[in-house]
């Protein structure tokens, strides 16, 4: 089997290209090498594990990875599926530096031939995204007219929107390709404003590659089995399909996917209308969720795409099966939250039409929902008025009288528009330096500040990041990389140091599985397994761990959080301590002490607390080696 990671150099300021191989055991993938060339070259990395294309299932995530344009530190994004293809074109990671003089397409193809052909090939991106399906779509569509004749065998594109060109929280969009045609299967590798990078500075608006290469994969499926009956007394096929129960469908629930299982299962635990209704009582909270969610959001997902069983995968063979449809619109639970509920949209045809409008465009879906419903909530609380964000109207988000379907087609409407206004920059609006750059210039009369009533974690001077939409004191952690699930994300309360030990194992957990190209949903056995595949393959075992280790403790190095500025965020903590105390019924005399504390002087409270789940991080992450 291959014992080193090959890596295609491409300058795209000038088309030139080199390989250079890595030595197996310094580097295990494209996280600890990304991680690496990065540091070095500032660029843009993109590649697959050692198990792309194999028996394992989930194993062929595309990670990408480098210094993030919103968040201002290393980060990794990957997306479902788009390893496979990849993989064709035998090699482990390319790495972008450069930038093209003007939009261009990548263009990378091995089709039975010993080298990558590579061409860098200007685009007019303008008229592109103003044609076709529009945006980051019709790039992608135009990607694949282009040069789709080429390739012998499978092929697929990666492309970006004109969110790249404008803002810095652009997401990559991908989608399995069929007949010479994209699906409607979008795989984003939304978070971390990757695709504003590989825009902004690198001049690349879309790439498409594939090839013909059949390497020696891991294929032996008994040495997987010999494992899982060891393990679990089951086979591979069987515990996977077990653990990925949540994204397929499941009983308890009656549903299926994120969207599903979370929304039927999330109760008092609701977000909605910029977070504000964490601070409504626990009443309110199951009124809403029952009217707005149970009996029409979900109820509409329910018939529409799981009674239908209008289900996908992300472009490999997989049991989970997690991508849910209805017709062109793929349902994920954390897009249709945040341009959804967080929004003040409860109805699937808004929600449909404003996720798409998104997607078009190339946001991170993420952060773009947060960053509307931010700037909705500072129209209605008239902090800023319509005039000053280019946009027509108000929000509706008087909950007494709310219309479930007009009020939420009304709303997303007006998101719309400001999407509008975003890449256009009317009114006050330019995100060209980051929200919270902007929100710092934007000081309103007597002492109000917008940033106040904004959601994030910070890194940096500038660095931010929309949290997971989970209401856990984890998802607003001073961890190194925030965004995605390298944090505790459970309902439970931790004393803020255990909570900072948390995420530092979940980081490495994580990790373990991103540096192999694993997808997390298989995470009920990846974590466990893949260090045992490297002993058994390449007699790495406790050489990855280490490796993994190494890189937790390199990636925390860089660690630039910032202590909350939104008071919006000390909310966030406090009202979760107290809906533990109050609803949950788990007080503990720690859990007391920390609510008296917020009682008594909630922004020192904040910042203690806030300091002590650093160091639980960096106690647990210090050097490895």
């Amino acid at each position: 089997m291959e014992t080193a990671q090959k890596v295609l150099f491409v300058d795209a300021s000038n088309g030139f290209y080199r390989i250079r191989r890595y030595r197996l055991g310094d580097y295990f993938g494209p996280v600890d090498l990304g991680l690496h060339l990065a540091g070095r070259l500032m660029s843009l990395n993109i590649g697959v594990g050692l198990f792309a294309g194999s028996i394992l299932p989930g194993s062929n995530r595309l990670v990408i990875n480098g210094f993030s344009p919103c968040w201002r530190g290393f980060y990794v994004s990957s997306m479902g599926g788009a390893g496979l293809v990849f993989d064709n074109l035998g090699i482990n990671m390319i790495s972008l530096v450069g930038k093209a003089p003007t939009p261009s397409i990548l263009y990378l193809n091995r089709d039975h031939g010993e080298e990558v052909q590579v061409e860098v090939v200007p685009v007019e991106a303008h008229a592109i995204w103003n044609g076709g399906r529009g945006g980051a779509y019709a790039m992608m569509d135009e990607a694949l007219r282009l040069f789709g004749p080429r390739y012998g065998g499978e092929y697929r594109a990666l492309a970006v929107g004109p969110a790249a060109l404008v803002t810095d929280y652009a997401g990559i969009l991908s989608a399995p390709v069929k007949d010479g045609s994209a699906s409607d299967v979008d795989t984003w590798a939304g978070r971390g404003g990757l695709g504003s990078k590989m825009l902004s500075e690198h001049g690349i608006a879309a790439i498409i590659y594939g090839g013909t290469v059949v390497d020696e994969d891991f294929r032996d499926r008994s040495v997987a089995d010999a494992w899982f009956e060891d393990k679990y007394k089951q086979k591979l096929a069987v515990k996977d399909f077990e653990s990925t129960t949540k994204y397929r469908f499941d009983p308890k629930f009656q549903t299926g996917g994120t969207l599903g299982v979370n929304y039927a299962s999330v109760g008092g635990r609701i977000i909605a209308f910029n977070y504000r209704s964490l601070s409504w009582t626990e009443e309110a909270r199951l009124d809403l969720h029952k009217r707005f969610v149970v009996d029409h959001y979900l109820r509409q997902f329910n018939e529409e795409t799981i009674a239908t069983n209008n289900q996908s995968t992300c472009g490999e063979p997989c049991s989970a099966v997690c991508k849910k449809l209805r017709g062109e619109y793929k349902k994920d639970y954390e897009p249709y939250q945040t341009m959804g509920p967080l929004c003040g949209i409860f109805d699937q045809r808004a929600a449909e039409l404003l996720n798409r409008a998104s997607d078009a465009a190339g946001f991170d879906a993420i952060s773009g929902g947060g960053v509307l419903a931010w700037l909705m909530d500072c129209l209605d609380s008239g902090d800023l008025s319509p005039e000053e964000l280019g946009v027509s109207t108000q929000p509706r988000w008087d909950l007494d009288a709310f219309d479930v379907v007009a009020d939420s087609m009304h709303n997303a409407r007006l998101g719309v528009e400001l999407i509008d206004a975003i890449l256009g920059r009317k009114g006050l609006i330019d995100f060209s330096e980051g929200v919270r750059k902007w929100a710092r210039r934007i000081r309103r009369d007597k002492g109000v500040r917008i940033l106040d009533r904004f959601v994030c974690t910070a890194n940096g001077r500038r660095g931010w990041m929309v949290p997971n939409q989970y209401w856990t004191p984890g998802a607003l952690a001073p961890m190194a990389i925030m965004g995605k699930y390298y944090m505790h994300y459970g309902a439970d309360f931790l004393p803020p140091r255990d909570l900072g030990r948390a995420c530092a194992e979940r980081l490495k957990k994580e990790l373990v599985m991103d540096n192999a190209g694993v997808c997390r949903f298989h995470r009920g056995w990846a974590e466990d397994y893949i260090p045992q595949a490297m002993e058994t393959l390449y007699g790495m075992g406790e050489r990855y761990r280490a490796a993994v280790s190494n890189a937790a403790s390199r990636i925390n190095s860089r660690n630039a959080g910032v202590y909350w500025e939104s008071m919006r965020n000390v909310e966030f903590i406090r009202t979760f301590l107290v809906r533990v105390r109050d609803v949950e019924k788990k007080g503990t005399p720690e859990l007391d002490a920390w609510i008296r504390a917020f009682e008594t002087d909630a922004a020192a409270a904040a910042l203690d607390f806030w300091f002590e789940a650093r160091k639980g991080i960096d106690e647990s992450l210090r050097d490895f080696l």
